[in-house]
């Protein structure tokens, strides 16, 4: 299962804001391209598609911009923040109990890695994959799915747990060592290491017996079978052409990924991916040129953004070359576009 094939709730982008509100950031920027008002926010009932949130994680760090980010937000994730799903693991019996009920159901978590668990030696270690997106937004992700399973272990499973070990494929960029010791990357009793062999969290299998202080066998019941409704309901059931659509709405602005890139995003192999969305009727470089039109247009809405910084902001060398592209997917130049969007602002749909 990808991360691509299920909905999810606004919790965690809600967290996101919150963290960039404390820090003078506008909401406005946050959510920049998410197609996600502030307000959406407190709807209980709204769901969200991968894509919206990896969009605003990406205006996060190109806002923020500092190593580390990734674990400093994580550590914010609690399991009040999981719904369901959190309540069903403090109720577990054991953190034997908590760790089957957590990997069952982890579509219903935030997570854009990978996550498996199992003994190793006299250890169990929980392993996070990285996504494939780009290394900026790949970081972050582990970072902060990492940190978040940490703070959660220790919530779940009580005082008496601690972590063994805590390793990050990733280095740290030079000058920044001290980060492993910095107070907010303490995570369940050690610190990181970095440029390990695996993301992963390592703690003594003994404690897969510990008894949960809050178990109930009643509520755990309730919220196993709340979650078996809820993973059914969230599932996307997207088509190829929807998936690629939201990919490529995910990935920064100044990127254009191939389809070698995409397929690997969605756990498919290109061939797969081409021979799906020809059964669809549409091919990967349709769907890049209404992904990028539509993304021109909205900047070109943007009266305080001159064509230039347009061209620049989505990654072409120069106004010529945006011309140039500009025309191919909509048959006029971008100044006769801007005009478009800016008298019929909702009407600035790819044609």
């Amino acid at each position: 299962m990808s991360f691509w094939d299920f909905r999810r709730s606004a919790a965690s982008v809600r967290l996101l804001v919150e963290f960039g509100q404390e820090h003078g950031v506008d909401t406005s920027k946050i959510l920049a391209r998410s197609r996600l008002k502030e307000a959406d926010l407190a709807d209980p009932a709204i769901e969200l598609d991968a894509s919206q949130e990896l969009c605003v994680v990406n205006n996060l760090i190109r806002t923020f911009k500092q190593p580390g980010l990734g674990l400093e937000v994580g550590l914010r994730y609690n399991f009040a923040s999981y719904g369901l799903w959190g309540l069903g693991l403090v109720s577990s019996a054991t953190a034997a109990d908590a760790l089957a009920l957590a990997l069952r159901f982890i579509p219903l978590t935030f997570a854009f890695c990978r996550i498996s668990g199992g003994v190793d030696g006299e250890m169990y270690t929980v392993t996070f994959e990285a996504p494939e997106v780009e290394p900026a937004l790949q970081r972050f992700l582990v970072e902060r799915d990492v940190a978040a399973a940490s703070r959660l272990m220790k919530e779940t499973l009580g005082p008496e747990f601690t972590l063994s070990r805590f390793t990050l494929k990733h280095t740290l960029p030079p000058g920044v060592a001290g980060l492993a010791n910095h107070s907010h990357s303490r995570m369940g009793g050690v610190r990181p290491e970095f440029g390990g062999a695996s993301n992963s969290l390592s703690f003594d299998s003994k404690l897969l017996h510990m008894r949960l202080p809050q178990a109930n066998p009643v509520t755990v019941a309730m919220c196993e079978r709340a979650c078996e409704e809820l993973m059914e309901r969230r599932r996307a059931r997207l088509g190829a052409a929807e998936c690629v659509r939201q990919y490529l709405d995910s990935v920064p602005l100044n990127t254009a990924p191939d389809l070698l890139q995409a397929a690997r995003t969605l756990g498919l192999s290109d061939r797969t991916l081409k021979r799906r969305l020809q059964d669809e009727g549409v091919s990967y470089r349709m769907l890049l040129a209404e992904v990028r039109g539509r993304q021109a247009n909205g900047l070109l809405a943007d009266d305080t953004l001159s064509l230039t910084q347009i061209a620049e902001r989505m990654g072409f060398s120069d106004l010529s070359s945006f011309s140039q592209a500009y025309k191919r997917w909509f048959g006029f130049a971008p100044s006769v576009g801007r005009k478009n969007v800016q008298d019929h602002p909702r009407g600035n749909r790819h044609r």
